[in-house]
């Protein structure tokens, strides 16, 4: 039997909230009592659309088939950098770790979105467009987010592929993929 247990949010965490429990309750019964207009709102809210949708959703369970916000586009790169120039670009956007204490790196929005606009202007300088695969081979540093952010930003196809594989499972997952560039 598993054990339950509530905790009570305390006042320093409830000044910081963005609501309030009655508006999270409100929140809470919109999204189950009409999904649809509950999801088009927090989507006009939070995302920089490129084409707002025709239909918010669309489900078949019978056919397991579930779609959203059909006819709609966006751009993940624009909604992960450039939508935050304004207002954050001093702010720290990624703080990475290394595996030696002394590596780190903090990386503003405006420094991150200026490394990103530098590799996809490379990657479309390659001959790389909407459409083509990418292969990514990066251990885990700020290069590999910018690096796929990039690739968001061209509308090219990223594949990740870690050190760990064997050559064998290296060499299958990029030609499987057909990737233009690794």
């Amino acid at each position: 039997m598993a054990i339950s247990k509530n905790y009570e949010v305390t006042e320093r965490w409830l000044h910081h909230s963005h609501i309030n429990t009655q508006q999270y309750k409100n929140l809470y019964k919109e999204s189950v009592e009409n999904p649809d207009l509950f999801w088009s709102k927090q989507a006009e809210e939070f995302i920089d659309w490129g084409k707002k949708w025709k239909e918010v959703s669309k489900t078949n369970m019978q056919d397991g088939q579930v779609a959203w916000f059909l006819g709609a586009t966006l751009n993940v790169a624009q909604n992960c950098l450039d939508r935050h120039l304004q207002t954050k670009s001093d702010k720290i956007a990624i703080i990475w770790e290394g595996d030696e204490p002394n590596q780190q790196e903090n990386i503003s929005y405006k420094e991150l979105h200026k490394r990103v606009c530098k590799l996809a202007n490379g990657l479309k300088a390659r001959g790389i467009s909407k459409g083509d695969r990418v292969c990514i081979y990066l251990p885990m540093v700020p290069e590999a987010a910018i690096a796929m952010l990039a690739c968001a930003r061209i509308g090219a196809i990223h594949s990740v592929v870690f050190g760990g594989f064997s050559p064998q499972s290296l060499r299958d997952r990029i030609q499987d993929s057909n990737c233009c560039a690794v």
